[in-house]
């Protein structure tokens, strides 16, 4: 894998929302956790969408969801103090877990993720 998404990211894509073609270009080599897919499904439920289906053909075009390891639950509890201050949830930190625990850029749409000072290369979708 490449690319680790946000939910925002994934849900932009799905909603063809500007930078969803950035989405688009990288989805084979993407990889998502399974808390960022939770928050993705609750979402399209919310907004009366069949998700009936949806894994597997997000699959089909090479996304990846990765399960959420007690590893990355520490990270995302240790990465509380460092972005607090931003406002980041639990769903943003399990993200930047899984990006910095296999070492790949995460795609994003949340502007508040470029103030952090993480080892992680990090790339907003849209301006």
């Amino acid at each position: 894998m490449t690319v680790v998404l946000d939910a925002s990211a994934l849900l932009a894509y799905l909603k063809a929302e500007p930078g969803g073609d950035l989405v688009d270009g990288v989805l084979a080599e993407s990889v998502i956790s399974s808390v960022n897919w939770a928050e993705v499904i609750q979402k399209s439920i919310a907004a009366s969408v069949n998700v009936d289906g949806m894994l597997d053909d997000l699959e089909a075009l090479g996304l990846v969801v990765e399960p959420f390891t007690p590893e990355d639950g520490e990270m995302a509890g240790r990465l509380w103090e460092q972005t607090r201050q931003a406002g980041l949830s639990l769903g943003d930190r399990a993200c930047l877990s899984l990006g910095l625990r296999l070492g790949v850029n995460v795609l994003t749409a949340d502007h508040a993720w470029t103030a952090l000072n993480l080892s992680l290369d990090m790339q907003v979708i849209r301006t």
